[in-house]
C-alpha cells in the first residue's frame, strides 16, 4: 500500500461500482492451472515491514545507513510463521522496497539478496507460499515510483528492470523441488499511472520480459494501472500477457477509503486527518454521531490554523454526507468485485488467479467512542466473504502496524481479525 494520489477519490467511489463495464472483446482462454502444478495461493497476509522501513540519508544523498532497514520494526520470526499457518494461511505477500538494493554496491547487494532469500526460505520453512512484491515506497525522496516505474524513460527504471531480473532469478533456483509453483514474483506494487495510460504496459512488459529472460518458468504476477484498483484491472488487456506465462493477476480493494483510511496520517487530503468513528456499514452509525467525533479530534489538533481546520471540516462534512446518503454495505462490496469477475469472464480468466493483493482498514481510535468498534471487524469480514465468493483468492494488509492482524511486541493473533478473515486461533 502506498500514499497514491488515487485516494483523492472520496464520495464519488460510492457510485463507481455501479458504472457498466465495456468488457466487448473476445474471450481469451487461459490455462485455468499453473504449468507446474495447482495455484497454491489461496489465504495470505501482506509481511510488511520485514523488507520496509529503510534508513535513507536525507537529499541530496541518494543511499542508505547499514544496515538499510530500521532494526525496532517487527519482523516475523520462525514461531510467527507456524501460527499463521496454523490459523489456516497458506501463503505471504512480501513487499520489498528496491531502494536499499539498488542504491547499495555489489558486497552488501550480494547480503541483502542473501537476507530476501533466507525469509523466502523461513516462509517455506513453515509451509507457507511466498509472492515477492517489489515494492517501492513513495515516500522516499530518491528511490520512488515516479524515478523507477513512471515510464521506460524513467531516470532509474533500468537499474529497477535489473534488479527484477535479479529476483526472478533467485526465486526460479528456490522453485526446482517444488510442485507446485509455491513462489512468485510480483514486479510493481500499485503503479503510479492512470488507468488508460500508455506507459504502464510498457512498463510491466518489460518488467516481465526482464522476470522471463532468469526465470522461465516462475509465477508472474500482472497488474492494471492506477493503483491496481478494480478500475485499473478492468482497464488492462491481458491478450499480450499470455506470452508470459504462466501468470497471475491482482488488484487491491480499500472502498470505500471513507471507512478503510480514517484517521491515516500519510493520506494528502486533510478530509481523512481528523476522521474518526466512520461506521460499517453505513447503517450502524449516523452523520450527527460521526462528526462530532470529527469535531472533537480537530480540537485537539495544534498544528493547523484555525482557518485550515475550518476548511477541512467544511470538505470533511460534504463528503460524509455522501457516505451515509449512499448507506455502503455488503452491496457496495459485491458491485465492485463483479466489475473484477465480469472482466475475468470475458477475458476466460478463471477467479482463481486473480487475487485480491491487498484489503484492509485502519483501527478505529477508541478515544472518541463510546465502546470498542465492530466496524472494522465488519468490514474486513465483509469484503474477505465477497472475494471468496467471486472465487478470488486474498492477501489480507497487514501482518503488523496499525492495519495488522498480529502485536507487533506480543506476537498475539487479534481474535476479531482472525474471526473476520475466516481463520482458526488454535
Amino acid at each position: 500500500m502506498t500514499g497514491w494520489s488515487r485516494r483523492r477519490i472520496l464520495g464519488a467511489a460510492l457510485v463507481a461500482a455501479t458504472a457498466p463495464l465495456a468488457t466487448a472483446v473476445p474471450p481469451l482462454v487461459f490455462p485455468a492451472r499453473a504449468a507446474t502444478g495447482e495455484w497454491p495461493f489461496k489465504r495470505g497476509v501482506n509481511a510488511w515491514p520485514w523488507f520496509a522501513l529503510t534508513r535513507e540519508f536525507p537529499a541530496p544523498r541518494t543511499d542508505y545507513d547499514w544496515p538499510p532497514f530500521q532494526s525496532q520494526r517487527p519482523v516475523p520470526t520462525p514461531a510467527d510463521l507456524a501460527r499463521l499457518r496454523a490459523s489456516g494461511l497458506d501463503f505471504i505477500r512480501l513487499p520489498v522496497d528496491p531502494g536499499p538494493f539498488l542504491a547499495a554496491e555489489a558486497g552488501r547487494r550480494a547480503d541483502m539478496m542473501a537476507m530476501l532469500s533466507a525469509a523466502v526460505e523461513a516462509a517455506r520453512a513453515a509451509d507457507l507460499g511466498v509472492i515477492v512484491n517489489v515494492q517501492a515506497n513513495g515516500a522516499t525522496h530518491y528511490w520512488n515510483p515516479e524515478r523507477m516505474v513512471s515510464s521506460i524513460e524513467a531516470p532509474e527504471f533500468a537499474r529497477y528492470q535489473v534488479f527484477v531480473g535479479e529476483v526472478a532469478g533467485m526465486l526460479a533456483d528456490m522453485l526446482a523441488d517444488m510442485a507446485p509453483a509455491r513462489i512468485a514474483l510480483e514486479p510493481v506494487n500499485e503503479p503510479p499511472q492512470d488507468c488508460s495510460s500508455e506507459a504502464w504496459p510498457k512498463v510491466q512488459a518489460a518488467l516481465l520480459s526482464a522476470a522471463r529472460g532468469s526465470a522461465r518458468k516462475l509465477p508472474l504476477v500482472v497488474t492494471g494501472g492506477c493503483g491496481s484498483m478494480v478500475r485499473g484491472l478492468a482497464a488492462l488487456d491481458p491478450a499480450p500477457l499470455a506470452a508470459f506465462e504462466p501468470i497471475l493477476f491482482t488488484f487491491h480493494f480499500y472502498e470505500p477509503y471513507l471507512f478503510s483510511h480514517q484517521g491515516a496520517p500519510w493520506m494528502r487530503e486533510p478530509v481523512y486527518h481528523a476522521l474518526n468513528n466512520v461506521p460499517w456499514p453505513a447503517s450502524a452509525g449516523s452523520l450527527d454521531k460521526t462528526l462530532a467525533s470529527v469535531r472533537a479530534r480537530m480540537a485537539e489538533d495544534t498544528e493547523r490554523s484555525d482557518e485550515a481546520k475550518r476548511a477541512a471540516y467544511a470538505d470533511t462534512e460534504k463528503v460524509l454526507k455522501v457516505y451515509f446518503d449512499a448507506q455502503p454495505d455488503r452491496r457496495f462490496i459485491d458491485k465492485y468485485l463483479a466489475q473484477v469477475r465480469d472482466w475475468a469472464d470475458s477475458h476466460g480468466i478463471a477467479p482463481e488467479r486473480i487475487i485480491m493483493g491487498e484489503f484492509g482498514a485502519l483501527r478505529t481510535d477508541a478515544r472518541y467512542t463510546a465502546a470498542p468498534n465492530p466496524d472494522r471487524s465488519r468490514y474486513i469480514a465483509d469484503v474477505r466473504q465477497s472475494a471468496e465468493t467471486f472465487g478470488f483468492p486474498w492477501a489480507f494488509w497487514d501482518l503488523f502496524d496499525g492495519m495488522g492482524m498480529m502485536d507487533d511486541t506480543t506476537r498475539a493473533l487479534d481474535p476479531a481479525m482472525i474471526e473476520a478473515l475466516g481463520l482458526s486461533s488454535g
